[in-house]
């Protein structure tokens, strides 16, 4: 509990029911020593709470409800509404968010506070209060979360070869560790070009990466990041990183990009300080091939890959994940983004070394293709685009605008 941020709270369950009336009955019948340890204790304090889910609850209800249970439960000791030594809660469920609201509660459930989970984490590293944020800024939680998954520990050593405006870099940095990656964006690294906050039109001279962690207190875990083409290697092989956390771009709001060109033209020497190179699609498969590649050469054996796999649902099966012999899946669970898309979020872990003398047998697999079709024209498509225009922009992401030509201010 002390790095979850998926639960709000743990407690010792008492009891359990339908209706409050079973409760009520099953509390009668509480063990004895759970009252000597807990409620007949002249010296202590506590408190009782009524907590609703999906529904709110009028005060003379909660009242109603407290009543019935200080009636059952013979508290002794003093009521103090904070920091008790005991606190017990009455929990009624009725049902999700967003769903109709019932009557009555769908379940019911007494028990003993034990500990929080630190969802304060979240509003501690909201979006809203980054100093540097772009369009494809990761979720604080689900940024914790995915550092979470890959069990990032102190003074571990974290990379993002996808690394955007470093949301995952803060949010492993939290937990201690020394963070640094990579991306082909020299805008987005340096904090240059057009902000993605309403009413700014520029970003600012301290809004990069660097500022993010310093915002934070974690810039002594920051070591860099470095320009890069994520499809040509430019570390030493051997194993060097506990944890890879990343979320590759899908060709939605970023395009998926790496350096080539279709023709075959040459630089001249004089011109090769100054040239930028162009840019050519880069595949949502080979980027997954070769992000599993790269986890099975550079993570420690023991070390985990976590990463987003976005998917068009009504095709998607367990094949669709990319393999490598040096990797096992570990986890894979689902984020639904509308009707028919949604995005896995999968890790991975490291449980063979790799070997350079076995490399052409120790490459990544996918055994059925997710994307022989554009992501991007299904997920316009299935988003009810008309399917010329949806075609039109699948085309645009095949031939990606190379931004680093523009003048870089």
């Amino acid at each position: 509990m002390k790095r979850t941020v998926l639960m709000r709270s743990m407690y010792e369950l008492w009891a359990s029911a339908k209706t409050h009336d079973d409760l009520y009955s099953q509390l009668a019948k509480c063990p004895h020593h759970l009252k000597a340890q807990y409620v007949q204790r002249p010296d202590g304090t506590f408190r009782v709470k009524v907590d609703a889910f999906g529904k709110k609850l009028q005060d003379p209800d909660r009242q109603d409800r407290l009543d019935k249970i200080l009636g059952i439960l013979p508290f002794e000791g003093k009521v103090k509404l904070n920091n008790p030594d005991q606190s017990f809660h009455l929990l009624e469920l009725y049902g999700q968010a967003g769903s109709k609201t019932p009557d009555k509660p769908l379940r019911v459930y007494f028990g003993r506070w034990l500990m929080d989970g630190q969802r304060d984490q979240i509003r501690h590293y909201h979006l809203q209060k980054r100093q540097y944020i772009g369009n494809t800024s990761m979720d604080s939680c689900l940024s914790l979360l995915m550092a979470n998954q890959a069990m990032v520990t102190e003074n571990a050593l974290v990379c993002d070869p996808f690394v955007g405006t470093g949301s995952l870099l803060v949010a492993a940095a939290g937990c201690g560790a020394y963070v640094t990656g990579t991306d082909i964006d020299y805008n987005v690294l340096h904090g240059k070009g057009k902000s993605s906050r309403y009413n700014q039109i520029w970003k600012g001279p301290d809004e990069n990466i660097r500022s993010n962690l310093r915002q934070y207190g974690l810039e002594h875990c920051y070591l860099d990041v470095m320009q890069a083409d994520f499809s040509k290697c430019i570390w030493r092989e051997q194993p060097l990183f506990d944890a890879i956390i990343t979320d590759p771009p899908y060709g939605i709001r970023e395009s998926t990009r790496k350096i080539g060109s279709d023709k075959n033209n040459l630089v001249n020497h004089e011109h090769l300080q100054n040239h930028v190179p162009s840019c050519t699609k880069y595949g949502l498969t080979d980027i997954f091939r070769d992000l599993l590649n790269f986890a099975a050469k550079f993570l420690k054996k023991g070390g985990k890959l976590v990463y987003w796999l976005p998917v068009y649902t009504p095709e998607y099966t367990v094949d669709n994940i990319p393999q490598h012999p040096c990797l096992e899946l570990v986890a894979n669970s689902e984020q639904p983004l509308s009707v028919h898309v949604s995005r896995r979020l999968i890790t991975m872990r490291k449980h063979l070394d790799y070997e350079e003398a076995r490399e052409s047998e120790l490459q990544a697999t996918v055994s059925d293709d997710h994307y022989t079709e554009s992501f991007r024209y299904r997920y316009f498509h299935s988003a009810g685009v008309p399917e010329q225009k949806a075609k039109a922009d699948a085309r645009d992401e095949q031939d990606p605008l190379d931004r680093e030509r523009k003048v870089q201010s």
